[in-house]
């Protein structure tokens, strides 16, 4: 398994796609389906957010000081998620806004995801050398474990305060 950073991230990246394309094709489908798979994506952006957050983010800022402005709109498209899956937590998938509300957290994600691979990730791989890359995906993968997996953990909540007043 590869530690370099980009690479992990965009294994969740592939990840959280494969639960996106679930949830739209299962759009029409029992409630009990659609929530199970929002709750999978609840999980997977809580984690994911929560290690670029603290892991990668701050490292990039550090490291890449021409990247600022890049990061700082990631915490706010950061921010958007979390608000989105905070309420999506809350709710039923027999609401009639839940399947409009995942779409917009989709349609908002995948925008995200887009930005960072076609735009500041090349640039990092292009300043950064694979030993840096493979320290930052080190601390990671190291913090994953006690990553929160829901948007409504005392954790995911501090991250998400912390990450729009830093």
């Amino acid at each position: 398994m590869s530690t370099d950073a980009i690479v992990l991230l965009k294994e969740d990246h592939k990840e959280m796609r494969r639960l996106f394309k679930a949830f739209q094709d299962a759009e029409e489908g029992p409630a009990g389906k659609r929530q199970k798979l929002v709750d999978q994506i609840l999980e997977a952006l809580t984690v994911h957010t929560y290690l670029e957050n603290e892991v990668m983010y701050p490292e990039i800022r550090r490291l890449l000081p021409d990247l600022e402005d890049d990061i700082l709109e990631s915490y706010e498209e950061h921010h958007v998620a979390d608000v989105l899956c905070a309420e999506l937590a809350s709710m039923d998938a027999s609401d009639e806004r839940f399947n409009a509300k995942t779409t917009v957290l989709i349609e908002n994600v995948t925008h995200h995801v887009e930005e960072e691979e076609e735009e500041w990730f090349p640039k990092v791989r292009d300043a950064l050398g694979r030993k840096q890359l493979q320290e930052i995906g080190e601390k990671m993968i190291a913090l994953r474990a006690d990553a929160p997996r829901t948007p409504t953990d005392p954790k995911a909540i501090k991250k998400a305060v912390d990450a729009v007043t830093a």
